[in-house]
């Protein structure tokens, strides 16, 4: 793995595995954060298909995608294969601040979770 990358990864990984009854194994060849190891929730995407992001692919609460995209195109964009789902592409490569990013990581575990593991994460 290139030197650039390494940081970041590290800071979604202590972010993701962080939450209740999370993994990671690699998944398309990426990085990719499960809950209960069934359900995706986080992608890692570094230059994926050669298209020059860093980015995660993370699950949106429904509306989101649209929502997020609009009101900041350079940070966010609809991913393929998972984007006709409503999950949100967000831009590692630009000025998002780590705050917004564990954001959208929450987000997408709230999703996908079970109700009862997004009670524990919030309490």
């Amino acid at each position: 793995m290139p030197a650039r990358l390494a940081s970041p990864l590290v800071r979604i990984r202590e972010l993701c595995l962080a939450l209740p009854e999370t993994s990671e194994r690699l998944s398309h060849g990426a990085p990719t954060f499960f809950i209960r190891r069934k359900r995706s929730f986080v992608m890692y995407m570094d230059n994926h298909h050669d298209d020059g992001r860093l980015a995660l692919w993370c699950a949106a609460p429904e509306g989101a995608q649209g929502a997020m995209i609009e009101s900041a195109p350079a940070s966010y964009f609809i991913p393929p294969y998972v984007g006709h789902r409503g999950w949100l592409g967000v831009r590692l490569d630009r000025d998002l601040g780590w705050d917004e990013i564990a954001g959208a990581i929450e987000d997408a575990y709230a999703t996908v979770a079970p109700r009862r593991l997004v009670d524990e994460a919030t309490t």
